[in-house]
């Protein structure tokens, strides 16, 4: 029985494996944790295509591994999650290309920001992390049946965080359009959403051979951070005082939770897991840092959060008659 932990990295838990002939797409590929998951994905054969919203900085992404003798191949598509007409053109134009989809991660995400709103009007925490991979989701659906059929499984890998415990969703207001708006909250409200969303669509999708997983990546300085003052890093440094003794995992760390729940063979018969350190994680406690809260995970809540959801994208999915 293999075994991970903190430390491991994307290469430990890939070791050994073979993704040759897998398609995978991995949003919030330009920079960070998403484009050590599409270079590590790549090292072991697969095709990925790097997906984000500045196509000049992910063109810069992808050239950036040229050097990296990958065994798959890498190729790039532009995608705005913030922006839901853009989102919907660009998953045409990739069902097109790749109608069939091993592996989903929807690495991309945005944290603690000041009050923005998206192009429809969400607020953007919630409407990037959560709406935006939920439609992206559902319309690349037929993608990951079709592979699940030819390839007997796929899998769909959403970054929650252990920021979800920050707070439980508000289903009457998530846009903040009727409260005073808490960046933090918002976040927190935003990662609680991912798992709920993983919980649901794993329900949905697991009939068809695909399967779904949240993962809290651990502590990593990256660009999510790229909003935060000195009062917040000196905030998240206490987090990860309590959490790690203070120790904050290097990229290659902190991707390895997504390269195991995207690939572990020993998770074929799993779905709707919430997973930390290369693990599936027990539920949380108020003395221990880590776990997955019940409000999060609450199939009641997933199954109220997917009809929000679908009234706010204004499209409904009925994976029975779509994918036939």
């Amino acid at each position: 029985m293999r075994e991970f932990g903190a430390e491991s990295s994307t290469d430990d838990v890939l070791q050994g494996l073979s993704l040759e002939g897998k398609v995978a797409l991995v949003t919030g590929a330009s920079s960070g944790l998403g484009l050590e998951t599409a270079r590590a994905l790549a090292s072991r054969g697969a095709r990925v295509v790097m997906l984000a919203r500045n196509r000049e900085k992910l063109e810069a992404a992808a050239a950036s591994l040229e050097d990296a003798n990958l065994a798959g191949q890498l190729d790039t598509a532009t995608l705005d999650l913030a922006n839901l007409e853009q989102l919907r053109s660009a998953a045409a134009t990739l069902l097109d290309l790749y109608p069939s989809v091993d592996l989903l991660i929807n690495n991309a995400g945005v944290m603690a920001c000041p009050l923005q709103r998206s192009a429809q009007g969400f607020e953007m925490q919630f409407g990037t992390n959560h709406l935006g991979h939920f439609l992206f989701t559902a319309l690349m659906a037929p993608a990951l049946c079709e592979a699940a059929k030819q390839q007997g499984a796929a899998r769909v890998v959403n970054l929650s965080s252990a920021g979800h415990r920050l707070a439980p969703l508000n289903l009457e207001d998530p846009n903040y359009l009727r409260r005073d708006y808490d960046k933090w909250q918002a976040y927190g409200e935003s990662k609680t959403a991912n798992v709920l969303f993983t919980v649901a669509l794993d329900r949905r999708l697991a009939p068809y051979g695909v399967r779904a997983f949240a993962v809290h990546p651990g502590m990593i300085v990256t660009d999510l951070g790229r909003h935060l003052d000195s009062a917040d890093i000196e905030a998240l440094g206490q987090r990860a005082q309590n959490a790690s003794g203070g120790n904050y995992k290097t990229i290659p760390q902190g991707a390895a939770t997504t390269v195991y729940a995207a690939t572990a063979p020993e998770l074929l018969d799993r779905g709707g897991d919430y997973l930390e350190d290369c693990h599936i994680a027990g539920p949380a406690t108020a003395d221990s840092p880590g776990g997955v809260e019940s409000y999060a995970t609450d199939l009641a809540t997933a199954e109220d959060l997917w009809q929000l959801s679908e009234g706010l994208v204004g499209q409904s999915f009925s994976f029975n008659s779509m994918l036939g």
